[in-house]
């Protein structure tokens, strides 16, 4: 916002000075012509005048002075014909004597019409000149015909210094204005920042006191403290949650076990046909407990910060598979892996482990006997931005759309479901995988059933060869 007020601001005294500047200068190189212009064709009418006394009287030598004086004190090149329009003098000797010019424009317009006549040309190697044709003559004839050539170059460079002064004081006040242009901004986007800051501390969870307001608009530092305020609500309202969730998961834990406890010591002294309601009751609090100890993983996952690591992928994909086969075994269900070397990927202690069980879980809930658990890997140079691809496919009934989008929902369950599920397996899934800046999605498997994919960031090479670490591995994904 700093760089936009001060983009403002110096576009605004840009066109201030463009309407200014523009319009004097070109006022200024106006009159300056208008007065070079008005000085030296009544500075030519004055020579012709005095000339054409000398030629009258007969005082030849009286010209020539009268013209070296003319041209050392204009710097210019004078021409002095007859009343035929045949050269007299020529100051800068380039035309011979006698050399006639009443063919010229100029010349032939004042042996007619007795006027001044005046041209602005290029004239071969004399540069950009102005050309003032007069003529010396009393009221019945004329005597002679001056040509007064006067060089621009003094005219022009007047003009250019003061563009160009104009323009040194244009920058001076660009530069003085983008000062205090720059100061002002940091003046009124101080709260700003104080809010940014205040926005970044309550992200991660470390807002401990209101940011500093003292400088800045009212406006801006009212906005600032009553959003200081909202932010400490808000973060003593998470805190609450996640205490309660923590504490009350912790509280329940304890009697949940001695209620199961309880149960299953009722089992010899009631009659055989209250054995089925006593074993779901007790199925009911093994769920609750389970729903219990997802609550407190769930509460452990917000409360902590932990950094992403290294974890090698194939390999805890393997050792879950492994330990998964027997149990599949039992419900005659096949976990099969595929799928090319991973390599290593990024993600929190112990959540590859987690998450994999987590999604294994879930698949042999659903799977019917004689099919096939398969977890596809799929290495990172397959997507933009590259991301490592595990994929766990069952065969079951699958999910709908619908269903799939509210899957990640807490405590949610298909309303058709016929399993023991507590609905937190998948946010423990999404949590775990976020940790570690992935991602993860369900689709539906091109067979019929579900597939779980989880996009992990690799923890790989660039593309030199040498190994990433973790902030250089960010950089390199963020650059995709």
């Amino acid at each position: 916002m700093t760089r936009r007020l001060l983009l403002s601001y110096l576009s605004i005294t840009l066109l201030v000075l463009l309407g200014l500047e523009v319009p004097l200068g070109h006022f200024y190189a106006s009159g300056e012509v208008s007065r070079f212009v008005g000085d030296q064709r009544h500075a030519a009418e004055i020579l012709a005048g005095n000339l054409e006394y000398s030629l009258e009287r007969g005082a030849h030598d009286e010209t020539h002075d009268l013209v070296a004086d003319f041209v050392r004190t204009t710097g210019s090149r004078t021409v002095v014909a007859d009343s035929a329009g045949k050269v007299l003098i020529d100051s800068a000797q380039s035309v011979a004597a006698g050399t006639d010019l009443s063919a010229d424009d100029d010349v032939a317009t004042v042996l007619r019409t007795r006027t001044v006549s005046t041209t602005r040309g290029q004239q071969p190697g004399s540069g950009d000149t102005f050309t003032v044709t007069a003529p010396g003559s009393t009221s019945t004839d004329i005597h002679c015909v001056v040509r007064v050539l006067y060089p621009l170059d003094a005219l022009e460079s007047r003009i250019h210094g003061t563009w160009m002064t104009l323009a040194l004081i244009g920058l001076g006040v660009l530069l003085v204005v983008t000062i205090v242009a720059l100061a002002l901004a940091h003046w009124v986007t101080r709260p700003l920042r104080a809010l940014e800051r205040a926005t970044a501390a309550l992200a991660d969870g470390r807002l401990t006191g209101l940011p500093a307001v003292a400088g800045g608009p009212p406006e801006l530092r009212r906005l600032a403290v009553t959003f200081s305020i909202t932010a400490h609500r808000l973060q003593h309202l998470l805190q609450a949650h996640r205490s309660f969730a923590s504490e009350a998961s912790h509280q329940l834990k304890t009697p949940l076990t001695a209620l199961r406890l309880r149960l299953e010591n009722f089992e010899p002294y009631l009659d055989t046909q209250a054995h089925g309601s006593l074993d779901e009751a007790v199925e009911e609090v093994e769920r609750l407990g389970r729903m219990v100890h997802g609550l407190l993983a769930l509460a452990r996952l917000e409360n902590s910060a932990s950094t992403p690591e290294r974890a090698d992928l194939d390999a805890v994909v393997a050792d879950r598979a492994l330990t998964w086969s027997a149990f599949a075994a039992e419900h005659r269900v096949e976990i099969l892996v595929t799928g090319p070397d991973v390599g290593e990927v990024w993600a929190i202690p112990d959540a590859l482990e987690q998450i994999i069980d987590n999604l294994l879980s879930n698949a042999l809930r659903v799977s019917p006997p004689g099919t096939t658990i398969t977890l596809a890997k799929a290495p990172a140079h397959v997507h933009r931005p590259p991301m490592a691809e595990l994929h766990v496919i069952d065969e079951g009934p699958g999910m709908t759309e619908p269903e799939r989008e509210r899957a990640f929902d807490r405590f949610w369950r298909a309303a058709d479901s016929y399993h023991e599920g507590t609905g937190l397996g998948l946010p423990i899934v999404q949590q775990l995988t976020r940790a570690g800046a992935g991602e993860v999605l369900l689709r539906q498997a091109p067979g019929g059933g579900l597939d779980a994919v989880v996009r992990l960031q690799p923890a790989g090479r660039d593309t030199n060869g040498a190994p990433l670490d973790q902030t250089s591995q960010r950089a390199w994904v963020s650059a995709f």
